[in-house]
Parts: C-alpha cells; sequence; structure tokens
C-alpha cells in the first residue's frame, strides 16, 4: 500500500474512549494520554475514513458513511456510532473549540461521502472488508494506564525535547542571576550615593561651624573697642594681641577642620565616584548580557517549535505506514486461513 493513495485531510488530538462490548454502556479508554484522530480519503476508493493509530494498532479505523451521526454529548466529548465496527467511539478534545471543528469536519466528509455514494453504480465498493474492523467485530487492545505508546522516532524527540528542556532552564537560571546580580549592583550604588549625601552634609555643617567661630571672634573685639577710647595705646596693644590670638585659633580650629578633614572627604568623595561608575559600567555590561540572553531563550524556543512540528509530521507519516503495514499483516492472514 502507498501512502500517496491515502492521505490525512485533517488531524486533531483527543483523547480516544471504545464503548464496553459487553454493557454496551461504560466507555473503555484507549490509553492515558491524548491521541492523533485523522480523517483520510482513498482517493481510489473514493471512501472517507477516521483513523487513530496507537502503536502498531488501530485504535479508530472507521469508515464514513451518509447516516452516521456524530453527536455532541458535552463541551468538549463527543461519540460516533460505527455499525460495521459494532461499535460506539468517543472522543474527549481539549477545549470546545477543537470539538467543534472536528463535529464541523465529520459534517463535510458526511456530505462528501454521500455525494459518492450517489455518483458510483455499485455501492458494495464501500464495503471492502479491508476498510473496517467489522469482519473481524475485534476491539482494540486498551493500552493500560500510564503507558505511552512509543514509535520509533520517541526516543530521539525525547533526547531532543530534553536537550531543549536542559537548555531552556539553563538560560533562565543564567537570567535569573544576572537580574540578581543587577539588583545587588543597584542597591549598592544606592547605598554609595547615601554615603556620599551623608559626607557632602558633615562637610557643610563644618563649614557653617568655622563661620560662627569667626562671628564670635568679631563679636568680642568690637565691644572691647568701644569701652576703650582713641589715645589709650595699651588697650589698643591689648586688643591687637588678642585678635591676634583669635585669629590664630581661627587658623588652628581650620587646619583641624578643613586640611586633613577636606582632604580625607575630597579622597572619599572621588573613591565613592570611581566606585559608582564601576557599578554604573557592571549595570550596562549586566544589562547587555541579560538582553543577548533573552534573545538566545527567544530563539531556543523557536528552534524547539520548529523541531516538534516536525516530529509530529513524521510521526503522523510513521503512523500512517504502520498501520498500512498492520493491514497487510491482517489481510496475509485472512487470505492463509482462506486458502485450502
Amino acid at each position: 500500500m502507498s501512502t500517496a493513495r491515502e492521505q490525512p485531510i485533517f488531524s486533531t488530538r483527543a483523547h480516544v474512549f471504545q464503548i464496553d462490548p459487553a454493557t454496551k454502556r461504560n466507555w473503555i479508554p484507549a490509553g492515558k494520554h491524548a491521541l492523533t484522530v485523522s480523517y483520510f480519503y482513498d482517493a481510489t476508493r473514493n471512501v472517507y475514513r477516521i483513523i487513530s493509530i496507537g502503536g502498531a494498532k488501530a485504535i479508530i479505523n472507521s469508515t464514513v458513511t451518509p447516516n452516521m451521526t456524530f453527536t455532541k454529548t458535552s463541551q468538549k466529548f463527543g461519540q460516533w456510532a460505527d455499525s460495521r465496527a459494532n461499535t460506539v467511539y468517543g472522543l474527549g478534545f481539549a477545549s470546545e473549540q477543537h470539538l467543534t471543528q472536528f463535529a464541523e469536519k465529520f459534517q463535510e466528509v458526511k456530505e462528501a461521502a454521500r455525494l459518492a455514494r450517489e455518483k458510483s453504480q455499485d455501492g458494495g465498493e464501500l464495503t471492502s472488508p479491508a476498510l473496517g474492523l467489522a469482519s473481524h467485530q475485534s476491539y482494540p487492545t486498551p493500552v493500560p494506564p500510564g503507558v505511552t505508546p512509543c514509535r520509533p522516532s520517541c526516543p530521539r524527540s525525547s533526547v531532543g525535547e530534553v536537550q531543549w528542556e536542559a537548555e531552556f532552564f539553563a538560560l533562565q537560571d543564567s537570567n535569573n542571576k544576572l537580574a540578581g546580580a543587577l539588583r545587588e549592583a543597584n542597591a549598592a550604588a544606592a547605598q554609595w550615593r547615601q554615603q556620599l549625601e551623608a559626607q557632602r552634609a558633615e562637610a557643610e555643617r563644618l563649614r557653617q561651624r568655622v563661620a560662627e567661630l569667626e562671628a564670635q571672634a568679631a563679636s568680642e573685639v568690637t565691644p572691647a573697642s568701644e569701652k576703650e577710647g582713641p589715645g589709650q595705646g595699651q588697650s589698643l596693644e591689648q586688643l591687637e594681641a588678642l585678635v591676634q590670638t583669635k585669629d590664630q585659633e581661627i587658623q588652628t580650629l581650620k587646619s583641624q577642620t578643613g586640611g586633613p578633614r577636606e582632604a580625607l572627604e575630597a579622597a572619599e568623595r572621588e573613591e565613592t565616584q570611581q566606585k559608582v561608575q564601576d557599578l554604573e559600567t557592571r549595570n550596562a555590561e549586566l544589562e547587555h548580557q541579560l538582553r543577548a540572553t533573552e534573545r538566545s531563550l527567544e530563539e531556543a524556543r523557536a528552534e524547539r517549535e520548529r523541531a516538534r512540528a516536525e516530529v509530529g509530521r513524521a510521526a503522523q507519516l510513521l503512523d500512517v505506514r504502520l498501520f498500512e503495514l498492520s493491514e497487510l499483516r491482517e489481510g496475509l492472514a485472512r487470505l492463509a486461513e482462506a486458502a485450502p
């Protein structure tokens, strides 16, 4: 059989169920995980089929006929009966939108099947045993809960996904570290700015203290000069000596508060400014690294999505080939049984 003869025209993902053949009331899940469910068109036979593959088994192999009806029983669940397979199929979807799309496609395929039957000269074309499971009246063995059917492409795709996950988390961790370092650098810069402001306030306080001392010395000289008259040389000499003494005290105070202190403050300010500049440079570097990491993360995500799409397409074609091989094996078995 060739995949060129029968191609998928619509695919979706859903949890597959079959009615319990014993009770005809309870649903039996085909597996724990959602499966790919596809509409196929066979151009040679002019028929439409709904197929879902689980491992090497056909979980659903239902030929769509004009008298079939797809019923929505809830917002995310729908079902249809296949009299040829003597069963009822149920599909549970992730959203109401997916259910609606599948139901609309069912109506389109059903209408196409009706038109094909009207044009056909012989309706027996649609009852070929190879189209369904009705000739055996058997039901696919459900996959045990917790076990995911694995195709040959699973190991390679799983390894690829693990690699992408590892790279993603590594980039995310690096991004978090860079963000933490940036926050620490900003906090350190704010602390250095506060210290600089405190030093400036202290220097201003010392300047004000010197100005107060100068004003106090001037006020002490003025009353003394007013009390002493012009002809009193000894008083003037005493006042001059007092002024010189006060000037020396002021100079001494200035040297004590201004010289070493201002030099120390200047050195500390210069060191603080240098540290602030270094922190700002480091912040810029961290921001650049963060943007580069974000770009790498976006590229990794895009590449991961492309890889997933490729794996999905390969898995779908592989499912079809496995199903055709299974059909061929069953056909050979029936021929062997029918042979005298």
